[in-house]
């Protein structure tokens, strides 16, 4: 693993965490070089961290997610963008320089997690430190999503395991589990007086809704391993979050983080700056190069979906996509000018899309359309007694919410045979995959992992035409001082070995 004894210490770090700058929160000007606990108030490190924790998911996370999931490819003008995703490079995007870096950019995150629950700890923070290890739940199941079999016991304790033990993938999962539900009584345990208010940047101190995510992050891992795991762990688990009383999220109830963006320069909505426009109001390279694909296209046309007039700009009427990792130049099918991009204020007379909404919009963790999806599938699988029609249902016109669809269309969408709910996980998959698109895309590609679904095209670039990628390769950073324990993994390639609750 990365000598995380050295960054207990590194400035580097701090400041990176702490750089955003929006109202106040993150803007720190204490000596970095102090320890933590001397140095910053729980009040500022906290917001810091779910800052941290967002970014990676809207950006690093739903990028990848959004190649491998069905959802983007790139203009004719934009064919060397991506190239280590579109040919499934497992030693590219494991490259110190300019590789990938989801386990470095983790495990950062993490620490500085552990440095909040140590301090929250010695100043008997419960609301932090049981925030703290939610997160920290949420991250380790995410490092596990990627690369399976990961250190977790002896992770982040510096010089005390400089070369830390890695534990199974589903060990993992366990261990995270039972760390979220400690965060969630740790939080409901906090004297009142002590909790966080508008440092809390994503629930503002609401006991609640923290637990309500804690228990949905809780329901997506079950769900992930819906293929592998005993029954009976699975309804022992859900039997706990019943026990527990907060439920799931639900309409409305999206977890969303928002430190205070500004129009200014470094403190606009991270995904608005990458992907549409930066403070001068020009447009990206991304945002000109990066397009839907023909499927995607074609799977909103064939329900007649409402979203897609949101989504994106139509060319001369009619709504052009791309083919993911097509190696060809063709400027006259998948130009920038005959190829539809993603529709903002800018190409809506003023008013917001469904993804690109304004400058300072908030950034999504983990929506409540997501959730009710998960409960969604979780009742149709019989293990929660809710109706799945009704959770499927909700979920979708909670989509239409969030991506500006007037609320009367939904009667006319779900009437349709493609659309209404028929009793089956495919459609419950399907409506999930058009609801997350460019928002918690990574989910698209974890669920293909699981159950094949959607069947979306593969990379055309791919080094065999049947060959998906399955996972990460353990990057260089940690070969280079872990090698040991790498090895032990065995084969980690990136279209052959799967994630242990992958089909």
């Amino acid at each position: 693993m990365k000598s995380f004894n050295k960054l207990f210490f590194s400035p580097i770090i701090l400041i990176a965490l702490l750089s955003f700058g929006c109202n106040g929160f993150l803007d720190v000007n204490d000596n970095p070089n102090a320890p933590v606990s001397e140095n910053l108030k729980l009040s500022a490190t906290f917001p810091a961290a779910l800052v941290a924790s967002v970014n990676q998911e809207t950006g690093q996370l739903n990028q990848l997610g959004a190649l491998w999931g069905g959802y983007w490819g790139t203009t004719s003008e934009g064919i060397n963008l991506f190239f280590n995703q579109k040919t499934y490079n497992g030693p590219g995007l494991r490259d110190v320089r300019d590789g990938f870096p989801v386990w470095e950019t983790t495990y950062t995150t993490l620490l500085y997690y552990r440095l909040i629950r140590n301090q929250a700890a010695q100043e008997g923070a419960l609301f932090y430190e049981g925030a703290a290890k939610i997160m920290q739940g949420f991250h380790f199941l995410r490092l596990v999503d990627f690369y399976d079999n990961i250190p977790f016991d002896e992770a982040l304790q510096g010089t005390t395991h400089a070369t830390p033990a890695y534990e199974s993938g589903e060990m993992v999962y366990k261990k995270a589990v039972d760390l979220i539900s400690e965060g969630i009584e740790d939080m409901k345990n906090a004297p009142a007086g002590t909790l966080a208010g508008q440092d809390d940047v994503l629930f503002a101190g609401n006991v609640t809704l923290w637990a309500k995510f804690g228990n949905t992050v809780k329901l997506r891992a079950l769900v992930r391993q819906s293929e592998v795991s005993p029954l009976a762990y699975i309804q022992e688990e859900i039997k706990k979050i019943n026990i527990e009383g907060s439920g799931f999220l639900m309409l409305g109830q999206s977890a969303m983080v928002q430190p205070g963006y500004l129009n200014s320069a470094g403190k606009l909505n991270p995904f608005w700056e990458n992907y549409y426009r930066n403070v001068q109001n020009a447009v990206t390279g991304n945002y000109q190069d990066i397009r839907p694909t023909q499927f995607l296209l074609e799977q909103y046309q064939l329900r007649n979906d409402p979203r897609l007039n949101q989504l994106y700009v139509p060319v001369k009427g009619e709504f052009r996509g791309v083919l993911f990792g097509d190696p060809e130049v063709n400027h006259s099918l998948y130009g920038r000018n005959v190829t539809s991009p993603m529709k903002g204020p800018a190409e809506n007379n003023g008013q917001a899309g469904a993804l690109l909404k304004s400058s300072t919009q908030a950034s999504v963790l983990l929506s409540s359309f997501e959730s009710l999806f998960l409960q969604a599938e979780a009742a149709q699988r019989g293990w929660i007694s809710d109706a799945p029609k009704s959770l499927y249902e909700a979920a979708i016109q909670e989509s239409f919410s969030y991506m500006n669809v007037e609320k009367f269309l939904f009667t006319a969408y779900n009437s349709q045979e493609s659309v209404a709910y028929d009793g089956s996980l495919a459609k419950i998959i399907t409506q999930k995959w058009l609801s997350l698109n460019s928002i918690s895309s990574i989910e698209a590609w974890n669920d293909y992992r699981r159950l094949g679904l959607p069947n979306f095209p593969n990379s055309l670039q791919s080094p065999n035409p049947t060959a998906h990628p399955l996972r990460l390769m353990y990057p260089e950073t940690e070969r280079m001082t872990n090698l040991d324990e790498v090895l032990k993994q065995g084969n980690d390639n990136i279209t052959e070995s799967r994630i242990w609750w992958a089909k």
